[in-house]
């Protein structure tokens, strides 16, 4: 039975996906508030301030998924150095410290995936979303970068979302006009659903995706690509 750790593994797209393979996969999740049903073991780390507890690391691992990340909209001129620093310590930096902490379990397995997660504003450019895509950038290249290097024995691939239903994005989704608003921005006429996500991390993760690295899947309801005349 294969080895995931789930890095943001209480909430969201990482609770979602942990649910999900539940019964087929060994679970090790790590949060900043850890629940423990269904994992062989829990850890408590914050992205953006701590070492990556390295002793917590099974000895082989087949897939590691590295969820945690920001949604930070504000106007380029209110963005300070410290709101640039924030958002890259724990999207690209946290995810530079678990990987870093992983690979040497990563390597022990004949195969095995990292799964990390970008966003649609890297490509698409929005309003307001200077600090998020500049940090999601980064992964965007380490993504690239380390399926160079770590090839053949370890896939390395991101999921860009779109706007998704998930506790990080409460505050975009508070009303019906909100939610309405966003779902009319994208072709597919919806918000992305945690289910979207998590089933594209679990492809990624599978023997299925044996042939893709390096890769950027966009999961975004086709805003990334598709334009609508109505």
């Amino acid at each position: 039975m294969d080895r995931i750790l789930i890095v943001g593994a209480s909430r969201g797209i990482g609770a979602e996906l942990a649910r999900s393979l539940r019964g087929e996969a060994r679970l090790w999740g790590v949060s900043r508030e850890p629940g423990s049903d269904g994992f062989e073991a829990t850890r408590s780390w914050d992205a953006g301030s701590q070492d990556f507890p390295a002793e917590f690391v099974p000895a082989r691992l087949n897939g590691l998924v590295y969820c945690p990340g920001t949604i930070r909209l504000e106007p380029f001129g209110k963005l300070t150095d410290q709101a640039y620093e924030d958002d890259f310590r724990v999207n690209l930096l946290g995810a530079v410290r678990a990987i870093r902490a992983a690979l040497p379990a990563l390597k022990a397995a004949e195969q095995a995936s990292i799964v990390l997660f970008s966003t649609v504003a890297v490509t698409t450019g929005m309003p307001m979303h200077a600090c998020v895509a500049a940090a999601k950038g980064a992964v965007e290249g380490l993504t690239r970068s380390l399926a160079a290097e770590f090839a053949p024995q370890i896939r390395v691939n991101a999921i860009a979302p779109s706007l998704t239903d998930t506790p990080l994005a409460g505050a975009l989704l508070r009303t019906d006009r909100q939610r309405s608003a966003a779902a009319d921005r994208h072709p597919l006429e919806r918000v992305g659903d945690v289910a979207d996500q998590a089933a594209a991390a679990r492809f990624l993760l599978s023997r299925e995706a044996g042939w893709i690295t390096g890769q950027i899947l966009h999961v975004d309801g086709g805003l990334g690509a598709v334009r609508r005349f109505k």
